[in-house]
């Protein structure tokens, strides 16, 4: 009777079964634990997101989360990914993500942009630039980035959106002009598409709907 049951266990279609039984077993723990930990894992994301957004977009600025509404635009042939802030209903800012060609290679910028066409907050998001040099564009670093709140198309005006050493009204950093040369641009470049696609970044055919 021993010898006949080694033997059952011995055979492919046992251990076959016996390791379907432990995968099935393996997948349902996974599948039961991917269940539970979704929606705080989702939780956790919308908060970090917050805070990101935090950081260019005032409290005042809306009374409904803006990591709720996220979208991708298509704007001028380029997707353009943001994020909006409502007040009352209405788009009262967005925080835009831009990208611009640093020394190192792709800077990623965050900006908050009120619904006047006004900043209210540049952040970066990632870069490669070159430690003690280009990235005193990062907040950690310096306060340069903050230079920006305020800032409009209209203010400086077209021709002062420079750094200073091409005769605008940026700082630069000593040995580090193209970093924040990059930056500017980028800033620069996002303002005028926001002002060219305004109606549609504020969502503003809405409230022409019947």
């Amino acid at each position: 009777m021993l010898f006949r049951s080694l033997a059952l266990r011995e055979r492919p279609t046992f251990l076959g079964a016996l390791l379907g039984g432990f995968a099935l077993l393996v997948c349902g723990a996974v599948a039961l634990s991917s269940t539970l930990t979704a929606p705080l894992i989702t939780q956790r994301q919308q908060e970090d997101t917050q805070r990101l957004l935090a950081q260019v977009l005032p409290n005042q600025a809306y009374d409904q989360l803006p990591s709720k509404e996220e979208l991708t635009l298509t704007l001028d042939g380029k997707p353009v990914h943001l994020f909006r802030a409502r007040r009352d209903g209405k788009v009262s800012a967005i925080a835009l993500f831009a990208e611009s060609r640093g020394y190192s290679g792709q800077i990623k910028l965050l900006l908050g942009i009120d619904a006047s066409g006004v900043l209210t907050g540049v952040r970066v998001v990632s870069h490669t630039e070159t430690p003690g040099l280009g990235d005193k564009i990062d907040l950690s670093k310096t306060n340069w980035i903050l230079g920006f709140n305020g800032k409009s198309l209209e203010n400086p005006g077209e021709s002062h959106w420079k750094v200073k050493k091409d005769g605008g009204d940026f700082d630069s950093f000593t040995g580090a002009t193209i970093t924040p040369r990059a930056v500017v641009k980028g800033v620069h470049e996002s303002l005028i598409l926001f002002a060219k696609h305004k109606g549609e970044l504020l969502d503003l055919s809405a409230g022409t709907k019947e």
